[in-house]
């Protein structure tokens, strides 16, 4: 078992993070993941956010694993949990692969939470748990899993970043549409007098 552990901070208010955190698929940072479908969302007593996803994604397994474990394919799928919680301000998602549990487990947790000394920054924390199982090499080959899952790391908050551009952008794209509307009318009022 190999544990590879992270912590990020974002330079955007907590409540923006999330949103883009919950739209961040797809994107062209992650081409891999091919595929979100939601499951099952509800919101609780206490107002929390809980959703079921199922992520369809193409495991950019190195050669030298599949060559190990002796696989070819890479279609994989991802259950993943999530509780947004707006009133505490924490965002928690889990998620685990169902395909080559046989072979290979990765358990992952993201925490989102605001930064404790400024609240327009977000800190995002993340774990992964890597079990290779079965197969000679299994400290070597949680190794080279953990390095991906780091370069994805990376590759996941250049994602965030591209939708919170993108969100920014349509606001504002909204905006000034908004303004033109409010504007035209009041414009052929002053043309008609």
């Amino acid at each position: 078992m190999k544990i590879w552990t992270s912590e990020h901070v974002f330079n955007h208010p907590w409540e923006t993070v999330i949103k883009a955190a919950m739209q961040k698929y797809p994107n062209p940072m992650n081409p891999s993941v091919f595929g979100v479908d939601v499951l099952d969302r509800a919101i609780d007593k206490q107002g929390r956010l809980h959703s079921k996803r199922l992520l369809s994604t193409e495991w950019g397994l190195p050669s030298i694993v599949k060559s190990i474990i002796g696989n070819t394919r890479t279609c994989t799928y991802i259950k993943e949990d999530s509780v947004v919680d707006p009133k505490e301000k924490m965002f928690e998602l889990q998620s685990t692969n169902i395909t080559f549990t046989n072979l290979v487990s990765v358990d992952e947790r993201l925490t989102y939470k605001p930064h404790p000394e400024d609240e327009e920054k977000t800190i995002l924390t993340q774990e992964a748990i890597i079990s290779v199982k079965g197969v000679s090499l299994s400290s070597y080959l949680e190794g080279v899993m953990a390095s991906t899952i780091s370069a994805n790391a990376g590759k996941g908050r250049e994602a965030m970043e591209w939708v919170i551009r993108r969100l920014n952008a349509e606001i504002e794209e909204l905006a000034a549409t908004a303004r033109g509307t409010i504007r035209t009318p009041m414009a052929a009022a002053v043309t008609e007098k």
